[in-house]
């Protein structure tokens, strides 16, 4: 259970502030709801059941873990599929399942194939670019706040580990 003021990740939303744990009654049903808001848009406030098991909500990593992952764009990613609507699928799942650690090989992959597109002068499939922006701008966010940096910072650490091993 998490508690008041406590950062999470929030499915589509990113990191997310605990405003308050309370009792609501929808539809003549109460129950102990989180409130919460996305660091980036305080007015946006969302509720969601304390029980519900459907919605992905998790913890920040702390600054061991978030090394690790940092450490990790230094290996390949995780196979790339071919065919794309194949390859955003299953992608897509594994992002679903929140793993950090499996997300992060998903934007290496992504990133690796997007520099490498660039060097052929070719063009990146939008469906995976939508998918990277979305997964590194979360990801990214998250290693910053346990790291103590900023997005910037974590994302040149990465872009080099990535084409210092692509040489």
């Amino acid at each position: 259970m998490f508690n008041i003021g406590d950062l999470v990740i929030y499915s589509g939303q990113g990191i997310c502030c605990i405003d308050d744990i309370c009792e609501k009654t929808y539809w003549d049903v109460t129950k102990d709801y989180y409130v919460l808001h996305p660091i980036e848009n305080s007015k946006l406030t969302i509720n969601i059941p304390v029980d519900n098991d459907k919605v992905v909500m998790l913890g920040l990593i702390d600054r061991n873990e978030a090394e690790e992952i940092i450490n990790s764009f230094r290996l390949p990613g995780i196979s790339w599929i071919e065919i794309y609507n194949q390859r955003t699928q299953k992608y897509l799942e594994i992002v679903k399942k929140g793993d950090r650690k499996e997300i992060s090989k998903i934007i290496n992959t992504l990133m690796r194939e997007k520099y490498r597109a660039e060097l052929r002068g070719a063009k990146f499939y939008k469906q995976d670019d939508a998918l990277l922006e979305f997964t590194q701008n979360t990801l990214f966010k998250e290693l910053a706040m346990s790291l103590n940096t900023t997005y910037e910072a974590i994302y040149e650490k990465v872009s080099s580990l990535i084409a210092i091993s692509e040489v």
